[in-house]
């Protein structure tokens, strides 16, 4: 996969023009990355702060040829080349299930991964937001949320200098290796086994989950081969998630 980078000051959201460009015929490794998004977004539609130079706003156009049913081992993949990439810069990550990343319990990354019909078939909009400075940090979120600022001595970030240049070149390399794991072989399985090394939600986790139209809570119990969260309720069954806000618990 060859990357290309386009660069913006101000955007609305790196999402969306990834996947105009994707819509226009734009190459699998096209990324788009700006200093500040006007209308940045995460899952369900909320909203991600994007203030100028504080975070690392990226979006990449992939035309992944997996089945459909595997399009969410995408995200995991995803989410294993960001703890690798915040790995760099001596920051010891955690994958929460099943798109963002935390520190010390807090939320330094989150992942949104978008699909679109093309003239050139399906293409796969993976877009990261990495929170470089805590001026990216709202009051109301304070408390949840972290940055690379707080636990990595940096400079004041533009576009141009080395830590976000650094950062971005450190995410477009370890996404083209795990991207080209996936499409190995054994693929699927690896990468699996690569987030389970990582996170630890992978199992034994207490955890509550919210769905569209229920609750539940257990003990999470590995991965499905789709990247769907398998959890144990206290009654023994099984349940199996594939999409829904996990929020851990306290252990009883």
């Amino acid at each position: 996969m060859n990357i290309n980078l386009l660069t913006f000051d101000t955007i609305d959201s790196t999402n969306t023009e990834a996947l105009k460009q994707a819509r226009l015929g734009a190459e699998e490794g096209l990324c788009i990355v700006a200093r500040q998004q006007t209308a940045g977004r995460g899952r369900h539609g909320r909203t991600w702060v994007s203030e100028p130079d504080a975070g690392l706003y990226f979006s990449i156009v992939l035309r992944p040829k997996i089945e459909t049913q595997y399009l969410p081992l995408i995200t995991l993949m995803t989410g294993v080349a960001v703890h690798d990439t915040l790995g760099e810069f001596g920051i010891d990550a955690d994958i929460k299930w099943v798109n963002d990343l935390h520190v010390d319990g807090k939320k330094i990354c989150g992942i949104l991964a978008e699909t679109t019909d093309t003239p050139n078939g399906l293409a796969v909009i993976v877009g990261i937001g990495i929170n470089i400075k805590s001026s990216n940090l709202p009051p109301e979120i304070a408390d949840t949320a972290t940055s690379i600022e707080e636990h990595v001595r940096v400079t004041p970030l533009g576009v141009e200098t080395a830590e976000t240049v650094s950062l971005t070149q450190s995410l477009t390399k370890f996404i083209t290796y795990f991207y080209d794991i996936l499409r190995g072989e054994n693929g699927r399985a690896e990468i699996i086994d690569e987030w389970r090394k990582r996170s630890k939600y992978f199992s034994g986790k207490p955890v509550r989950v919210v769905l569209e139209n229920e609750t539940l809570e257990g003990i999470t119990d590995g991965l499905e081969t789709n990247g769907a969260l398998r959890i144990k309720r206290k009654d023994g069954s099984l349940a199996i998630v594939q999409a829904g806000d996990v929020e851990l618990l306290r252990a009883t």
